[in-house]
This record gives structure tokens, sequence and C-alpha cells, in this order.
């Protein structure tokens, strides 16, 4: 490697996995799956994996459906959940069948041509976290569809929806079990689908980010047992590699380094590339002073026997929640004069990684940069951080006056008054105590999980991004009180405000929680968790009764403008992509903790830096320029006034196909699904949704006929309601 921090490790006995193979064309395995003999054909082609295919580059052969044509897609068929809570998920489709989950997971069978329900398999637990896909597995004689349901990770039969006995524990996998210490008291949450890999199934999870949690191990199991088959730990074991990286307990009592993400396979080479999040406290490091390896980390394993291949850190000691967002996708460039089989991976920091996917090796150079150490007492940052020089970012990296909104002069004036009055210095600066800091991009991106699409015929990489700045402060813990004081804000502060303000509606208000809702209620949701929060279930009777009864307390539910970090008007929706809490360590009290996540907002509730604010890019990974990038996404009340093309918050990645198109929903406000022209980003047609579509979508053919389907529920827009519902698109 080029850098002495970017750490690349190989095992020899690995060697015998690599083969040569014609790099001019791509692997089978990158191939869609498919039964017609073009993508034009009378057969089927489905989409049987999570990201389309093995590559998970979004890619689909498909084109019936063009630029010349895409005008005339009309709605082919609805299927309607009548759930509300949102959908993230993006749908499998196998011969007929389309498997998909709704609102609460219950997993779904629909007739991929009519939207046809087939079966529902209810595994009588109420889904309270997002789950974005499924898993399929077929040796071609025996199918089997594996769903994640909070810590459950079913096997089912996919022409019935019963539980496959035989696996697991009658049917399931409790994914607590064989972490670490009492299973029970364990939280983990299945957010991103399994990958394939022979006769293994391989995940990830969602933690806590917050002690306690359970260690963010990658997890192999056999597909037709649901025995343990290897296991990799991103927090380091003694004698393991990175071990020195952590205090030397840290694998007794740190948590999370997880990968919640989802992963990508190179089915032929047998190697598994997964990227993993931070570590607990996410904010606050004090008790894991150490470059902290594996977390922040782009791991390259053996698919077969979980042994590390090579690896790059991404953050070092990261306290700004820089995690891996998505799985990198998997492409073959042109670089220096050869075709080279290469990873890319997008990260929430705007960054763009290109490597070679065999030895790690960059294929555009990576400096270290040094950055500012920090002033809060018991931290230790990383004097330098890694940035790719090419590509240019695809996110603005600061903040300054001039990039301050002009959307009306008192717009202007209300941000530049408390921009005056915070740190904004670009990425990786250290928070201060009682003195907020930019966060730019935000802790949701940059990139998120909705991932790239890559078209292999070109090497051209499609991401979206937000351009949402936050603002992010450390104060001291609160270690007096009675328990449940504690308990909140080491537990519940973080999400909800040190005063119960909360961030709506990601993370709602606690004001008035209870007269609201009853306390066996309340106690459910902290001990199963609900919507991006995790379950407590470590939480006993005495602790639950204390910390109810602080949380109905007059002090909790204080407005915004008397609560730390700024006036009512910056408590405005929104929170990071995946679950955060505050900081109480089980291995001793924490000193800081984060006191919550605020939308750097104007007055009316607009993002305070000038549009673009949200775009989709257009990258040649063979060249690292940009093709196009466009502003993505509108707020309709704006448009209406003719401030048009601003961009938006937006959730759920692209799609590409042979027919030379990019369909995306994922834009929070306006509930718009677009086609654009993959070479110009231009938009060649554009409908509104029921719901907007946060998640990424499929295509596929049968009898001969292109379909494009999208789950659509909203959920992030809090002046809209949400809901459930399958769209699927097909020409007259």
């Amino acid at each position: 490697m080029n850098c002495p921090r970017i750490a690349c490790a190989f095992a020899t006995s690995v060697a015998a996995i690599f083969c040569c193979y014609p790099h001019a064309a791509l692997h089978a395995a990158e191939r869609p799956s498919s039964t017609s003999k073009t993508a034009t054909g009378k057969g089927n082609v489905d989409w049987p994996i999570y990201g389309g295919q093995s590559a998970n580059n979004h890619y689909s052969a498909l084109r019936q459906i063009n630029r010349g044509n895409v005008h005339s897609l009309r709605v082919a068929w609805t299927f309607d959940t009548h759930e509300t809570g949102g959908l993230q998920t993006s749908p499998l489709i196998v011969g007929r069948t389309m498997f998909a989950y709704t609102p609460s997971l219950k997993v779904i069978a629909l007739d991929a041509t009519s939207g046809k329900l087939l079966w529902t398999f209810d595994p009588g637990i109420k889904g309270t976290q997002p789950s974005r896909g499924l898993t399929y597995w077929s040796d071609g004689t025996e199918n089997r569809l594996f769903a994640g349901v909070m810590n459950f990770l079913y096997a089912l039969d996919p022409a019935t929806g019963k539980e496959i006995a035989s696996f697991g524990e009658d049917g399931r996998i409790d994914l607590r079990k064989q972490l670490r210490g009492d299973y029970q008291q364990q939280s983990i949450a299945m957010t991103t689908p399994g990958v394939i890999y022979k006769d293994l199934i391989i995940v990830g999870g969602r933690n806590p980010e917050t002690h306690p949690a359970p260690p963010g191990d990658i997890r192999a199991f056999d597909v037709r047992t649901g025995a343990l088959r290897w296991s990799f730990h991103t927090i380091p074991h003694p004698g393991e590699e990175g071990y020195n990286t952590w205090p030397a307990d840290a694998w007794l009592t740190s948590g999370a380094a997880n990968n919640w993400a989802g992963m990508t396979v190179d089915v032929k080479r047998g190697i598994l590339y997964a990227p993993t999040g931070s570590a607990v406290d996410d904010f606050y490091g004090a008790d894991r002073v150490g470059d902290d390896l594996y977390a922040n980390t782009l791991l390259a394993l053996d698919a077969a026997t979980g042994k590390q291949i090579w690896h790059f850190q991404g953050v070092h000691h990261d306290i700004w929640d820089r995690d891996f967002p998505s799985p990198p996708s998997l492409i073959t460039v042109f670089k220096d004069g050869k075709h080279v089989d290469a990873l890319a991976q997008t990260t929430k920091q705007g960054y763009l990684y290109l490597f070679d996917r065999v030895t790690g090796k960059p294929l555009f150079p990576i400096e270290e940069r040094p950055y500012a150490a920090s002033s809060v007492p018991g931290e230790v940052t990383s004097p330098t951080q890694p940035r790719p020089l090419i590509p240019e970012p695809f996110g603005r990296q600061v903040i300054t006056r001039d990039t301050l909104t002009n959307r009306t002069p008192e717009a202007h004036q209300f941000v530049l008054d408390k921009f005056n009055t915070v740190h904004s210095d670009g990425q990786f600066v250290p928070f201060s105590v009682d003195k907020d800091t930019i966060v730019f991009p935000g802790f949701d991106g940059g990139a998120e999980w909705g991932g790239s699409a890559v078209d292999p015929s070109t090497g051209v990489l499609y991401v979206n991004e937000n351009e949402m700045a936050w603002l992010a402060r450390l104060t001291e813990a609160q270690h007096e009180g009675t328990p449940g004081d504690k308990a909140y804000h080491s537990l519940c502060g973080v999400c909800h405000g040190v005063n119960g303000e909360g961030a709506p509606p990601a993370f709602p208000s606690l004001a008035g929680i209870g007269t609201r809702l009853p306390d066996k209620d309340i106690a459910l949701t902290i001990h199963q968790g609900k919507g991006r929060m995790p379950g407590f279930p470590s939480v006993d009777d005495a602790l639950m009764q204390s910390l109810l009864e602080y949380i109905k307390d007059s002090k909790i539910g204080l407005t915004a403008s008397n609560a730390p970090g700024g006036d009512k008007q910056e408590m405005v929706a929104g929170a990071s992509a995946k679950t955060s809490n505050a900081s109480a360590s089980s291995a001793g009290e924490q000193r800081y903790q984060f006191t919550g996540y605020h939308k750097f907002l104007d007055q009316d509730g607009y993002p305070a830096i000038s549009p673009p604010w949200g775009t989709l890019n257009a990258i040649d990974l063979n060249t690292g320029k940009y093709l196009w990038k466009i502003p993505f996404g509108e707020y309709p009340e704006l448009a209406v006034k003719g401030m048009k093309n601003t961009g938006s918050e937006n959730y759920g990645g692209p799609i590409v196909t042979a027919g030379g198109l990019v369909f995306i929903g994922a834009t929070i406000f306006d509930k718009k699904m677009r086609a654009l022209d993959s070479h110009t980003g231009t938009v060649l047609w554009q409908t509104v949704l029921p719901y907007a579509g946060l998640a990424t979508p499929a295509t596929y053919m049968v009898d001969g006929k292109q379909y494009v389907v999208i789950a659509t529920g909203g959920g992030r827009d809090p002046k809209s309601p949400s809901g459930g519902e399958y769209v699927a698109f097909a020409l007259p």
C-alpha cells in the first residue's frame, strides 16, 4: 500500500483462491440471473439478489424499457400492505414471484406480473426495525428464502412461506446467541440481508451505538442446518491482528464495529467484502483509545473460512459516526493500459474509494491528512485520516459564510447569526464541550445505505448524496441523581435530547409521554426498540421503574429553545441512518456525552446552506472524472414559488440498465420516481408515488415483459403520512 496507515494483509494460504480470468469481460457471477437468451427475449430475467446480482452493482442487462420509450411507462400493478410505518425494502424477483416485506416485517410473496398476494409469513413478532431485503438460496434442487425479523433469521420455503424446521431452532436462528455474555441481554437486528456463498449465509447486524452493545462479529451459518461455520471478530481478541489498536480489555467490554450496511461477494474468487461501522460510543472514545481496527473498515475475507485477506480502515478512531454506509460494487475498470477487477466503495464523507479487489491496492492515490487533536479530556483522536485524491468528493466538504442560504434575506441573517457561534472547518473536526461543531456532510451522508449503481459496459458509477449540515456538541455526562435519571442520559438522551425534545419524526419528543402511553407500552418499547431505536433488554424491573418515573417527570420535554444546542427552530426533523444512543459504559462511566442530533436549518425548517441540498452523480471509474452531476429532488412548496431543482434529502439508491436508464426514487419531499438518461443525467420520465420511495428499485422480466418495481412508504417527512405500498411499472 502507498501509505503506512493503510493496512493491507495477505494470507499465503488463500493464494489458491485467486484464479486468472479474462479481464476484458465480466465474470459469470457478475451477470444478472436470466433464463432468456437475450435481455429483450421472451423469457424471464430475475432480480434474485439484494443489489441485483452478486457484484452488487444494481445493474440489469434489460433494455426493453429504454431512452426512446421510457416516457410511455405506466403503472402495471400495485400492492398495498395496509400498514403504516414506511418501507426500505428492495424486493427479490425469482421466476414469476416477488418476495418482500410489509412495514411490520411480515414476509410476502406476490405474483410479479399482477401483484396478487400468494402467501404471507407472519412470524408473530411485531417488527419495529427497518429491513431492506431478503436472501434467496438454491442448489438447483432445493430452494430457501432467508428473512431477518428483528434478532431472528428465518429459513422459509419460497413456494409456501412455511418455516423450514430443520434450520436452526424450529426454522430460525437467534442472532443474539454466540456473541458475548448472556444472549438475552444483547441487542441486535437484521437491517440488510445476508449474502450467500456456496452453502453459507453470511450476516452482520445492527447494534446499539452506546454501551451496552454486543461486538459486531461477522458470522457465516450453514444454509441447511443453521450451524455456525465461522465468525470474524471485528473487535479483535488477544493474539488476533488488530488487537493492539484497542485497549487490552476492549474485546470484553466494547461493542458494535458492526456490518449493518450489507456485504458483497466475488463468487468466482470466494472473497467476501464487508464494510463496518463505528464502535461504541459513537462520539466519545475515551474507553477505546487507539485506531480501533476493524471499526470503520472495508474487510476482504475468505468467504469459506472468514480469514482476512486485506483491509482498509476509512476512519481511524471514529468519533463522527462515519460508518461505511453500503456494500461496495464490483466492476472491471481500464487502468494503466490494462483491465483491473476492482471494487468501488462510497462513504458518508462524500468520498469514493476504488481498490484492486484482489490485493486491496488503491487504484487512485490516497493520502493521510493531518487533523487537529481533540481538546476534550480523555479523548485521543488520530493525528491523520485518509482521503482519496481522485475522484473529487461528490459532496461539498466545508461550509463558509459564502455558502450559507440566500433563500430569503431573513433566512440568510438567521443562519449567519448561528454560524458565527459555531466551529466550521470541514471533515474530522473534533467536537467541543458546550459549543456546536458543524458536521458536513452530515450524519446521514454524503452517500447512504441505498448504495451505488455501476454500468459494467461503461465503468460509470451512479450515486445519490445528501447535502445536509448538522450541529453537534458534547457535554459533561450526568452521573448524579436517580438511577432512572442516569439511565435516561446514558441510553436515551442522544436521540431524544438531553431534555426530551427529540428530533421528530425520527426521534419523537417525549413531552407528555406519560399521558399518551401507559407504562407497559413505554417499557415494551424500551426493551424491544422501535424504528431507529434499538432494544435495551438489559434494563431490569427496578431500573425500568426509575426510568419511567424520570421520563414522565416535568423536566422532560422542555422546549428546544431551553435545551443546549440552539433554539426551537433548529430542533427540526432528522436523525442518523442508524441507531445511536448516548454514552454510559459497562466498562466504566464516560465523562462526556453527545447532546443530540440537530440539523442546521433556517427559521422555516429549510437547510441553512445554499442549494443543492441533494445531488445525483455519475463518475467514470476508469478516469475518476465526473460525467455529470445534477441537483436531485425538490421541496414542492418552494417549487410552486419558482425555487425549483434545489435538491433534497434522499434515501434509497439507483439502478442502471442496458437501456441507458438510471431509475431512482429516494427523494423525501416530492415523492417522485425518476428515469434519467445514464449518459447525460436528463430526466426522461417521472411520476409521483403514493408515498416517498425510500428504497432501491428492482427491474425484472417475466414472459418477455420488463417491469420496474419500488417500495413506497415515506416516513421521513413529518408533514406527510407513512404507509407501505409496492408499485410496478411497465410499457403499455
